[in-house]
């Protein structure tokens, strides 16, 4: 259903009830306010019983009243004192009542097949004055706000405050906020007790759980911190795989190999048996959004191939259009997998292993102690393919799959290097740097094979002009040099590690 999303800015005060607010036109760049409105508001909030979005900052709630009303959805952002506000209006909501589809999507990786049920009803009265710059543009306005809240939850109990809140419209800017900031606490504003009126209602709430490193960490304090970091960024790249954003499937596959690699990498620091399944699991999810992820890379490459070509409409079809329906089968097995069981209950699996981990044996040695061995055995691993590779004979099919591992064993070596990162080693990132560009110069390498053997297959099947066969002889040329090229860089770096 259609929803429209805008991000909110916005100043949030305790104060008296009753208080009168400052006058806020000699702000910056206000020339106006209008007469003030008194709006009554009415809203239900919908959680799990868990509590899972109030624990990440997230508010899902049915509003009537005011000129808003409908549904909305709230997400923390990375600005400060931002969130992002996704809304759908009656109209456009279903006819029975229930959570818009839309609004739904965004948090399933967080909700999951979990009951969304009331937690809360809140009502305000809420008198609103908006601020006007030149030509009556809107800049801000004030809302003052008498509350009553009512928590849902077992033991809850029944409140009643007072608060303003200053947001900026489409006019306004960091300026203005600042001087409302200082004019609204002269005025008599306090620093808001919650941050929403949802946490005032409800109280606390348990919240996403972020390990924390300390001075001299153990191998799974490390492990765990990085383990919580990619469990992040896949929960942040779930939403935007479900709506097709640009890059979000092979960033929610990288999340899902980075998760692997702790895994793997680290097989002695938590128990091995007790979480094997989860890297199986991550490996299916990763294989998954691998056929999404490489038949849109493939149908970019294909584009990009035919770029400055006079390519006839048969070969961009022969090349494009096969891709273009295979990413959009891909893109729907993705879709379908992600809301499944087996996914829901994996996220459960990882939220557990961070909150209570399994210890392996060497679970409490020093984190620099176990990265060191770690990362001498996947250089051997390296150095070995490295010698087999010495064996076959230059572009042999034999000898190209000997890159590919290479490039396989260098990935895994970087990510385990990625992990790191938070203890700050300089040596630990100069080798991070190298197998980085074998990774890079091997990836070149392997496209371009990939793009011959297509075109290859293009050429074998017969079916277009000898102008084109042409074309497809040009772009093989080129590409058989740019593997030239990225040979030549993977040599340069290879005997670095």
């Amino acid at each position: 259903m259609p929803a429209s999303e805008q991000l909110e800015v916005e100043l949030k005060f305790d104060v008296d009830a009753g208080h009168v607010a400052p006058d806020l036109r000699a702000l910056p760049s206000v020339v106006s306010a209008t007469t003030p409105q008194t709006f009554a508001l009415d809203a239900t909030y919908y959680d799990t019983e868990y509590l899972d979005l109030a624990g990440n900052k997230i508010t899902l709630r049915r509003r009537t009243g005011g000129t808003d009303q409908g549904w909305h959805l709230k997400r923390p952002t990375d600005i400060p004192g931002a969130r992002r506000e996704l809304q759908v209006g009656f109209d456009e909501a279903p006819a029975d009542g229930d959570i818009p589809d839309a609004l739904l999507t965004p948090i399933l990786a967080l909700t999951r097949a979990r009951t969304l049920t009331p937690v809360a009803v809140i009502s305000t009265t809420r008198t609103v004055t908006r601020l006007l710059g030149a030509d009556d543009e809107p800049l801000a306005e004030l809302a003052e706000d008498l509350v009553t809240a009512q928590s849902l939850l077992p033991g809850g109990h029944s409140q009643q405050w007072a608060e303003w809140e200053f947001e900026l419209l489409r006019g306004g800017t960091t300026k203005l906020l600042k001087a409302a900031d200082k004019a609204l606490r002269a005025g008599g504003a306090r620093e808001a007790s919650s941050a929403s009126k949802l946490a005032r209602a409800i109280g606390a709430t348990p919240t996403v759980h972020e390990p924390r490193l300390s001075k001299r960490p153990t191998a799974l304090e490390l492990v765990i911190t990085d383990i919580a970091l990619h469990r992040n960024a896949l929960i942040a790249y779930d939403p935007q795989v479900r709506v097709d954003a640009p890059d979000a499937v092979h960033q929610m596959r990288v999340a899902c190999r980075r998760l692997r690699s702790v895994l793997s990498g680290y097989p002695t620091v938590l128990d091995a048996d007790r979480t094997a399944h989860i890297g199986a699991e991550l490996k299916l999810l990763a294989q998954i959004l691998g056929d999404a992820r490489d038949s849109e890379v493939q149908l970019e490459i294909s584009e990009s191939l035919l770029r400055g070509e006079n390519a006839s409409p048969e070969l961009l079809a022969e090349l494009a259009g096969t891709e273009s329906a295979a990413h959009d089968r891909a893109v729907r097995a993705a879709h379908a997998a992600m809301s499944s069981k087996r996914y829901f209950t994996l996220l459960d699996t990882i939220d557990g292993l961070i909150a209570a981990p399994p210890p392996g044996p060497d679970a409490e040695l020093p984190a620099t102690a176990v990265v060191d061995r770690a990362i001498a055995k996947s250089r051997k691993h390296i150095r070995k393919a490295q010698d087999k590779l010495a064996g076959l004979a230059e572009g042999s099919a034999e000898w190209e799959e000997q890159l590919h591992t290479i490039r396989k064993r260098a990935k895994r070596l970087r990510y385990s290097i990625d992990s790191t990162e938070p203890l700050g080693k300089k040596k630990y990132r100069d080798v991070g740097a190298v197998a980085k560009k074998i990774q890079s110069a091997l990836g070149d390498f392997n496209d371009t094979r990939i793009n011959r053997a297509r075109l290859a297959e293009v050429v074998a099947a017969g079916k277009l002009s000898g102008a084109d066969m042409f074309v497809l002889g040009r772009i093989d040329a080129r590409l058989e040099a740019d593997g030239q090229r990225a040979i030549a860089a993977y040599r340069k770096v290879a005997k670095e590690l």
